[in-house]
């Protein structure tokens, strides 16, 4: 697919289905729907014009907080992975994401929600969404709550969202609008390590957001001569990075092992369009894990790799893009590692285990975990899964054979 064509389809895939207005507070609930609670912290300037707006896609002279509590329909009436926008005002909370309430937060009433929420919530933990390119605050509110409905994770849910214009030709503003909002970032990090009412962090990126993701964190470990205990998961998923930088900014980090996991997807197509914009360079949500130098790299830094490129996406993701959220397997698999407390790769086993899947692969060395998880099949890199491989199997024996044999996505080194 050329360029052009490529961003037309993730314009459209973007916006298919949007209505004005749609954080227009109903103040009512409707029976039989779920509803998910979350903080925001951004740097996006307020919205004078539309309440139902909230924040726009220009740049604040600072950080702003709100609350927002928004309606899930019933399970029988929606997708996993699927937001359902509105279709008309005022909404059907039986059939459409809905705004219950929203609420402007100065810094001590974030602080008290935050709090409050966390005594509610076990391992008092805190879930951190950085969202992409392309994305408008109601955009940014309404997947997120996807996203904490469908993982069914136990977490107290922040939203940082930084100014995206939500519009296709302003990449270039978007991603100098992730530049502007690392110190943001990195201030709200800080500041919920500080917290004594945090238990452990786990953050989540996508896109473009992974940037000012890793530019945040790559200048806390060098403020702070490391990254802070409390941050158990950093999840990156299809990150928009040059590899290249993204070596200079881990190196940097020196993280513990396996702290990092990175969704990746070789038919992201989005991202196909992005190494054409930044002079062909790879991104790092779209290589190989298995080809040098990428193998290398990842082993070397101790970074776990799910690789998702034969998972079958759904809902608007039509460019391969969102997996992550949109592959029910995937977004479920997530909810029960946060469920845990742990990184995703802590204990004794590897992750692959942890997930259902038999390994396969050859010992010490990276190769692909894959198998038939109990969700959804996709390949996971990560070193101890490989040392533990000949163990395992002899364990397991015939039957494990025949499951290598027979199972879904099993990628050979």
């Amino acid at each position: 697919m050329r360029a052009p064509a490529a961003l037309l389809a993730l314009g459209l895939a973007a916006c298919a289905g949007r209505q004005e207005g749609v954080l227009l507070p109903t103040h009512q609930r409707a029976p039989g729907t779920s509803v998910v609670n979350m903080l925001v912290a951004t740097t996006r300037a307020p919205d004078l014009k539309d309440p139902g707006e909230m924040f726009s896609g220009e740049r604040g002279a600072g950080l702003s907080f709100a609350a927002m509590t928004v309606s899930i329909p019933p399970d029988a009436y929606r997708t996993v992975g699927e937001v359902q926008w509105p279709e008309s005002a005022p909404p059907d909370p039986m059939r459409a994401f809905t705004t219950v309430d929203a609420e402007t937060l100065s810094l001590p009433g974030a602080i008290t929600e935050l709090n409050k929420r966390l005594a509610q919530t076990p391992k008092r933990q805190v879930l951190l969404f950085v969202h992409g390119y392309n994305t408008r605050f109601a955009d940014a509110v309404y997947r997120f709550a996807q996203i904490v409905h469908d993982s069914d994770a136990p977490v107290a849910p922040v939203l940082f969202t930084w100014p995206s214009r939500g519009k296709l030709l302003q990449y270039g503003y978007d991603h100098e609008s992730a530049n502007y909002s690392r110190d943001a970032l990195e201030n709200v990090l800080q500041a919920l390590a500080r917290d004594p009412n945090v238990g452990e962090i786990s953050v989540l990126a996508h896109s473009m957001g992974n940037w000012v993701t890793l530019e945040a964190l790559r200048q806390m470990a060098i403020r702070n001569r490391g990254l802070p205990d409390k941050i158990k998961n950093v999840m990156l998923a299809s990150p928009d990075v040059d590899f290249d930088v993204f070596k200079r900014q881990i190196a940097t980090m020196d993280a513990r092992p396996s702290i990092f996991t990175i969704f990746v997807s070789r038919d992201d197509e989005a991202l196909a369009v992005s190494r054409r914009v930044w002079g062909d360079k790879p991104r790092v949500g779209a290589v190989n894990p298995n080809a040098e130098p990428y193998r290398d790299v990842f082993a070397h830094d101790r970074l776990l790799v799910v690789d998702l490129t034969d998972v079958a996406s759904g809902g608007e993701d039509k460019l391969g893009h969102s997996k992550f959220a949109e592959a029910p397997g995937v977004v479920r698999a997530i909810g029960a590692r946060l469920a845990t407390g742990q990184s995703l790769s802590e204990g004794g086993a590897g992750v692959g285990d942890k997930l259902g899947m038999v390994a396969a692969g050859a010992a010490s060395t990276v190769g692909v975990a894959a198998g038939a998880a109990v969700a959804a099949p996709f390949a996971i890199v990560d070193p101890r899964t490989r040392e533990n491989f000949a163990d395992r199997l002899q364990a397991v024996g015939e039957q494990a054979g025949e499951t290598l044999q027979s199972g879904a996505n099993v990628a050979q080194p």
